[in-house]
This record gives structure tokens, C-alpha cells and sequence, in this order.
């Protein structure tokens, strides 16, 4: 291309339409339009409908609370109110707050008070007539506000990010939520964590009414799927991108959403006011995004693997690409079925899938090369 034809193409800067920060809503969700369309159904039925209680797990980078902040949007624009929590102490009382705040335009305060001034904007600004502790242990004060709630039809969705079955908050919800679906309130939650912390969730009999929710794994996107929703976001912008660069991009990012987002945030930010991405902007941002796979995703992820997980990945670094159990077992001095173990938990981790009998992959981006440059460092 010569310097005249490149000129024609410099408009002024575009907006960056990705979006690699956890919990910002994409301009397309890739691959998860089945489980969006089946959540959006469930506000739409209410009461009765099983998918109003649900769990998502799935590795970091996986989309879980994207997914959670859409599913809120898309409640509210339903008439629902949504609190959106993550699990930790208090998030029972910022579930209160966040739904008194929500509804505060037609409830009455939690004492059953009534508003002394309203005045009508784009928010509903109030004042109490006096202000006094809340009475009554949680369940009782969401009642309360449940069935003003119910006078106008409206329902309540929790969504609880980063679920830990060491929250004692975390069980108190899932045990009071199950006095409310008994009591036939309109009441949807909606639940997302690491697999490893679902699984200890749901192991808890304390909360044992959690596991009759609907269950559903993030995993990874195909190649196809992610090709049609890098086309889409750059396109909506005007822009276009070349065919070699979007083919050397689907392959980095290997079905994994956050990848997706930090890949085409980086492609897109080496040259926004030119028309066409480039194969050379293409390279540079994925060397970016990689360096930020890494920092963000993959040594948290390894920290938390045990020692067994460890060797077990190890041991597949000699295969390039599908590895054979027999052959991980061989290379680990062990039997397969004491390898399968670690199978199986690196599997629920999102970290490799199983792909054809007794084979498996990495499914994680990046994390071959993360753990062959952590022994090339290791040996020097």
C-alpha cells in the first residue's frame, strides 16, 4: 500500500468496541445465545420456570460474570428489580440496600413508613419521616419488601458472582431463598463461580436445595462462532480487517471469550484511525494480549493447581497438540486410572477438554506456552 492510499483511509479516532475488562457487556455474546435466550424465557415466564434458579461455572476468562451482568440488564428490562452481588461478608445487607434503592419509587420503607416528599426526575429522590433500625432478622425484612414487591407484579433477581461455600452469607441466601420459592414469591437466583467452588457449593448439605438448580458450564467457543463475532464488533464500527489477520486471531484465541476481548481491544488500539486492521496490528496485539493472558488469568490459575495437576500438564507438553492418557500416564510413572484423576479435575477446571476417548487437549489459551517458558525459566 502506498503512503497516498494509506492517507485515504485515516479517519478520526473510532471508539474501541471490546471490552477486556471483567463484567462489561461485549457488543455480541459468542456462543452463549442458548443459555441467554433460555434465562430471558424464564423472566418472561416467572414463577415455576427452573432455569429462575441457576448456576454457571466455569475457568476465569469464561464470560461467567459478563454473563451475569446481562442476564441482570435483561431481567430489569423486563420489570424484575436486580441486586447484584458478589459472595462475601455483608452481601446480604447490600442485597437489601440495593433493592430498597431499586424500588424506592413505589415502596414504602422497610418499617412500613411512608415517604414524606417525592419529587419525580430521572431518580426518585425521598426522605423518611424519621429514620430507625431495620427491625426483624433478613428473611423477615425481605419479606416485607417481597410483598410490596408483589403488589406490582415484580420480580426480585439476585445474581451472587464468585460463589464460596465458606461465605456463611452464601448459605443463609441459598437457605432463605428456599423458603421463598416455597412461598410462591417471584423470585429468580442466579449463581456463578470457579467449577472447584461450585462443586464445594453444592457438596454443602446445608444447601442441599441447590442442587436442584439448573447447572450450566461455560467452556470454549468455536473457531467459527468467534470468527463471526470478531467480524461483527469491528464491522458495526466501520472498520474491516484483513482476512489473514482475522484468521491468525480466531486461532490465539482458541474459543476463550476474554482472550477474544483482549485480543481485538489490542488489534484495534495499534492503529484506530485507519480503516483496515492490519496482520501487523493484528501480531502486535496478540503479543499484548498474551502478556496480559498471562498476568490476569494464568498464574492465578496455576497457583491454585496441586502438585499432581502440575505433572499431569507437564507431561502433555511433549505431544503437539492431543495428548493420550496412556502416554501422560507413562510419562508420569503412575497407572491411567490414577492419571484420570487429575484428568477429570483439570477438565472441571476449564483448563483441558477430552477429545475423543482417552485424549486430551489444552482448552485454556496460552497456557501451553505459559508453562514451557515457566521451565525454560526454571532450567536457566
Amino acid at each position: 500500500m502506498n503512503t497516498m492510499e494509506h492517507t485515504k483511509e485515516v479517519k478520526p479516532k473510532m471508539p474501541n468496541p471490546f471490552t477486556p475488562t471483567f463484567g462489561i457487556i461485549p457488543p455480541c455474546m459468542a456462543g452463549r445465545e442458548d443459555l441467554i435466550e433460555e434465562l430471558s424465557e424464564a423472566f418472561a415466564n416467572g414463577l415455576g420456570d427452573p432455569n429462575l434458579s441457576t448456576i454457571i461455572s466455569g475457568a476465569r476468562g469464561t464470560g461467567k460474570t459478563t454473563l451475569l451482568s446481562l442476564m441482570a440488564t435483561e431481567a430489569e428490562s423486563q420489570g424484575w428489580i436486580a441486586a447484584r452481588v458478589t459472595a462475601s461478608d455483608g452481601m446480604l445487607e447490600d442485597v437489601l440496600d440495593q433493592v430498597l434503592v431499586a424500588a424506592r419509587g413505589f415502596l414504602d420503607s422497610l418499617d412500613g413508613k411512608k415517604l414524606t416528599g417525592v419529587s419525580i426526575g430521572q431518580f426518585v429522590s425521598f426522605a423518611w419521616d424519621n429514620e430507625s433500625p431495620r427491625a426483624g432478622n433478613w428473611r423477615t425484612q425481605m419479606n416485607v419488601l417481597l410483598d410490596q414487591l408483589a403488589e406490582y407484579d415484580i420480580g426480585l433477581l439476585i445474581t451472587v458472582d464468585e460463589v464460596r461455600a465458606s461465605i456463611p452469607e452464601m448459605k443463609k441466601l441459598a437457605q432463605v431463598y428456599q423458603h421463598f420459592i416455597s412461598e410462591g414469591r417471584k423470585v429468580a437466583l442466579l449463581m456463578a463461580g470457579l467449577p472447584h467452588a461450585v462443586s464445594m457449593l453444592l457438596n454443602d448439605e446445608d444447601v442441599s436445595f441447590l442442587r436442584r438448580s439448573r447447572k450450566h458450564v461455560l467452556g470454549r467457543i468455536p473457531d467459527g462462532e468467534i470468527r463471526d463475532a470478531l467480524l461483527f464488533t469491528i464491522e458495526q464500527e466501520s472498520r474491516t480487517i484483513d482476512t489473514l489477520a482475522l484468521d491468525e486471531t480466531v486461532s490465539v484465541i482458541d474459543g476463550f471469550p476474554y482472550m477474544m476481548q483482549l485480543v481485538g481491544y489490542r488489534m484495534w488500539a495499534e492503529s484506530p484511525r485507519i480503516e483496515r486492521i492490519t496482520l501487523e496490528d493484528a501480531r502486535h496485539g496478540i503479543e499484548l494480549a498474551k502478556r496480559e493472558m498471562v498476568e490476569g488469568i494464568l498464574e492465578y490459575t496455576y497457583r491454585e493447581l496441586s502438585d499432581g495437576d502440575r505433572r499431569f500438564l507437564m507431561a502433555m507438553l511433549p505431544d503437539k497438540k492431543d495428548s493420550a492418557i496412556a502416554d501422560i500416564a507413562c510419562r508420569m510413572g503412575v497407572k491411567s486410572n490414577y492419571a484420570s484423576q487429575y484428568k477429570r479435575r483439570l477438565i472441571a477446571q476449564g483448563i483441558v477438554g477430552e477429545y475423543g476417548r482417552g485424549y486430551v487437549r489444552f482448552d485454556m489459551p496460552v497456557f501451553r506456552d505459559y508453562l514451557e517458558q515457566r521451565i525454560a525459566e526454571d532450567n536457566e
